[in-house]
């Protein structure tokens, strides 16, 4: 296993301690609202903490893009991409779908991730060029080529600047295109579940670079594709992205691409 990656599962295991260890007392716990339907806790801040020290202690040299704290030394070669709990509001109510994500881009390309889930205890991880797994297990994307019997992973707008009524648009149409919507409510989870073929595709927008970086490498390591709903590269800069297996994907891109915003 690649160094750099045990340093990153070591950070995420930190941070998993410090979520699990807040969730046996929620009724306590700090909650701020960022804007409407978003919100932050101190829970998030000390998992950030936690990611930030383990990560800084081994890699000094190296820069971070973080959801709470921002960038950090952002001229570097090597950056650390971090969302220390994904699913913050599934969090906050008890709900147990979220995750930790974090990825290493180096020279904009990322090389390195990891999607640790406190809950179930599970552990996703890839190397670029050497596979991604869940714990020792090594992952493969879905083998379904029909969308129509495809299960897929969504997510709902959530912010009030997010185009809500195009939204509910695609929903309707990827509604009747499909087996089953879900939208459990952690993207980087969403997007580890179609490196393991959990699920045959995912689609949102608004996303943020710490939601998708970790998850998009665990599916082209998987086998899968990733892209915007045109199926280009710039998701990470665009917040839209869309996986899958090659077919779903082809599939996914006819119906999305006219929706694509990027």
């Amino acid at each position: 296993m690649h160094p750099m990656l045990n340093v990153a599962i070591k950070a995420a295991r930190r941070a998993g301690n410090v979520i699990n260890r807040a969730s046996l007392n929620l009724e306590r716990l700090q909650v701020d609202r960022k804007q409407h339907n978003d919100f932050v806790t101190e829970v998030d801040k000390a998992a950030e903490e936690a990611i930030i020290e383990t990560l800084s202690d081994a890699y000094p040299s190296h820069g971070f893009l973080a959801e709470e704290t921002g960038e950090h030394n952002s001229g570097a070669e090597s950056i650390w991409i971090i969302d220390p709990l994904d699913g913050t509001t599934n969090f906050i109510h008890g709900f147990p779908q979220y995750a930790v994500s974090i990825a290493l881009a180096v020279n904009g390309v990322t090389q390195q991730a990891v999607v640790y889930d406190p809950n179930r205890d599970e552990l996703f991880t890839a190397t670029r060029g050497s596979g991604a797994y869940l714990d020792r297990r090594r992952l493969r994307v879905a083998t379904e080529t029909r969308l129509a019997n495809g299960l897929v992973g969504t997510g709902f707008p959530y912010r009030e600047d997010q185009d809500l009524e195009t939204y509910l648009k695609i929903f309707a149409d990827m509604t009747r295109q499909c087996a089953g919507l879900r939208r459990p409510g952690a993207a980087s989870l969403d997007l580890a579940y179609v490196a393991a073929g959990r699920y045959d595709g995912f689609f949102e927008s608004g996303l943020k670079p710490w939601d998708m970086a970790a998850g998009a490498l665990l599916i082209t390591e998987a086998g899968g594709l990733v892209g915007t709903y045109r199926g280009e590269e710039n998701f990470l800069q665009s917040g839209e992205i869309m996986a899958g297996n090659p077919r779903i994907f082809a599939q996914l891109a006819q119906n999305l691409s006219k929706y694509s915003r990027a």
